[in-house]
């Protein structure tokens, strides 16, 4: 036999019958044929079975092409966590076009660049966003299509209630221009786009990151295997659809016929209203959620009568915050990514042996961000001057490192920063972690967010774990403040618990019982810490404010 010769590339060809594009649209397909009647989404007095999600889809998708919408063309969104939002998010990829779905949050501004950059043709907006829009398109030379909903459950003190809308053309209307009978479009290539997200562009202007309908698809079996949430599953939407398309939540919760639970606006008497009607079994969130629902008011909770599991990501959360979710019947899940791969993408797999581990020891473990998930091919701790692996030590500090299928396609006209980000054949994240000898990452910090005082490094995370364990201490974030002598030094930024007092004395006194003197802050400011939308401290804020002390 040649030594070239491989039988299985004679006559073993790709085709119809064998190879199809991957795309998250088909799990809806799916979903509606196995669970017509399903329920799919709930939304105030609002239901939605799966035969009729997908009706809906269809005709919306419709009216998209109908409009102009095909390869290439942008849709974008300035919507709460409602049916639209969930609606476009296969209305739009069956239309051939691709998803932009803008934070709410953002300035004018911002979402002026973001329309103007991403070349949106159509915006979908909700009326209590439609001031910031109808300023944010003021001045723009080829503004988009602006389709409004009214959405009539919009509940303000108790009342039904919703803003007047600006704009002329109601989604209502556009919708029924659509044919549900009309075939719909699936993309020629799984590498087509399916969505473009805006990174939260604290340095400039935001990076337009661009997810394939491949990688979609991937990373839906990749939550639900990394998150254990099974089949029929109920969930609440406590995370920003905007923030990197939910973590692909509005396209995974069909490949396991779940329920979506929309809800307006993240407020403790909501959710936990929500959790006791509807028997919510999963909600996502950074860890101000979480906060959110321990600190709330007594009349505002419910005992909980079943498991409901947290999925958490951004910084992990202090062992008394997470003896205090479980004694609240929640289970936490800590994950970790970013935008450029889908969300999370490394998961804190939680082993049972750990159960049985001191409380110190637990929260140890629980602060670790941990392996990848099914689905990202690798995860590293490299130099990123030589691209070597740090040693497994849990103390030799490197940049964390993707690979895979649910890595980003790349920057949206940006190909300087894609290829930096690609450079070596690895996503570099730019987050700093050290990996422990079982194969766990722990970050240790943003490589800008490192404080050098001295010509020591110190990690703001280490010392934010050792404050965040104050009793009186609700919210952390440590930067750097400048310093003569030392160069810089740590600056604590503390929101105190509701009824909590303590003075900045006792929270450096408290330090320095915990920490390596030179790690101790010596500037503690209490008030309200600055938050994005998804919970994220703002520490590009912080960072400013703490120069002008």
């Amino acid at each position: 036999m040649s030594a070239t010769h491989n039988p299985y590339a004679q006559d073993l060809d790709r085709c119809e019958a064998n190879f199809q594009p991957l795309s998250p649209i088909s799990f809806l397909e799916r979903a509606a044929k196995v669970a017509p009647e399903h329920c799919a989404i709930i939304h105030g007095a609002m239901r939605v079975s799966y035969g009729d999600f997908w009706v809906r889809c269809r005709k919306l998708a419709s009216a998209l092409r109908k409009a102009g919408v095909k390869k290439g063309v942008t849709v974008a969104a300035v919507l709460p966590n409602i049916p639209l939002m969930l609606e476009l998010h296969y209305a739009v990829p069956m239309a051939g076009g691709v998803l932009n779905t803008i934070n709410t949050r953002l300035d004018a501004p911002m979402v002026r660049f973001i329309l103007e950059h991403g070349e949106a043709s159509l915006c979908f907006v909700d009326t209590e966003f439609s001031v910031l829009l109808k300023s944010a398109l003021e001045g723009m030379a080829r503004p988009p299509r602006v389709i409004e909903l009214r959405d009539p459950e919009w509940i303000e003190g108790g009342k039904p209630v919703a803003p007047p809308a600006l704009f002329g053309e109601t989604a209502e209307a556009f919708a029924a221009t659509g044919d549900a009978n009309e075939h719909f479009a699936r993309p020629d290539d799984e590498w087509d786009a399916i969505a473009l997200n805006y990174t939260s562009g604290t340095t400039g202007n935001p990076k337009g990151v661009v997810y394939s309908h491949r990688g979609a698809y991937l990373m839906c079996f990749a939550n639900a295997l990394a998150t254990h949430i099974g089949k029929n599953p109920i969930y609440l939407w406590t995370l920003p659809m905007f923030h990197c398309n939910g973590w692909c939540f509005p396209w995974a919760l069909s490949s396991v016929i779940g329920t979506h639970v929309c809800l307006r606006h993240v407020r403790a008497s909501a959710i936990f209203d929500a959790i006791a009607e509807h028997k919510v079994t999963h909600l996502c969130g950074a860890p101000i959620v979480m906060s959110t629902l321990l600190n709330a008011k007594d009349e505002d909770k419910k005992p909980l009568d079943h498991a409901v599991k947290f999925i958490t990501a951004a910084a992990p959360p202090p062992e008394s915050v997470l003896a205090a979710m479980r004694g609240a019947g929640f289970e936490v899940v800590h994950v970790y990514g970013l935008t450029e791969v889908y969300g999370p993408a490394v998961v804190n797999e939680w082993k049972d042996a750990w159960d049985s581990a001191s409380p110190d020891r637990r929260a140890q473990l629980m602060a670790r961000q941990g392996v990848n998930y099914p689905g990202l091919e690798d995860l590293a701790v490299l130099d990123p001057e030589t691209m070597e692996p740090v040693p497994a030590d849990g103390v030799s500090l490197g940049e964390v490192m993707f690979r895979g299928n649910i890595v980003m396609k790349g920057y949206l006209k940006n190909p300087k920063a894609s290829a930096e980000a690609f450079a070596g054949g690895w996503f570099h994240s730019g987050d700093l972690a050290v990996m422990h000898p079982d194969g766990y990452i722990q970050l240790k910090d943003r490589s800008k967010d490192i404080i050098i005082s001295g010509g020591e490094n110190i990690s703001s995370i280490e010392v934010e774990d050792v404050l965040f364990k104050h009793p009186a201490v609700m919210l952390v974030a440590v930067v750097a403040r400048p310093d003569e002598k030392w160069g810089e030094h740590p600056c604590a930024f503390i929101e105190l618990k509701p009824g909590a007092e303590v003075s900045d004395k006792e929270i450096i006194e408290y330090a320095r019982g915990h920490l390596a003197h030179f790690k101790v802050p010596r500037t503690v400011v209490f008030g309200d810490v600055p938050k994005t939308s998804t919970g994220k401290i703002q520490k590009y804020v912080l960072r400013e404010r703490a120069k002008g002390l």
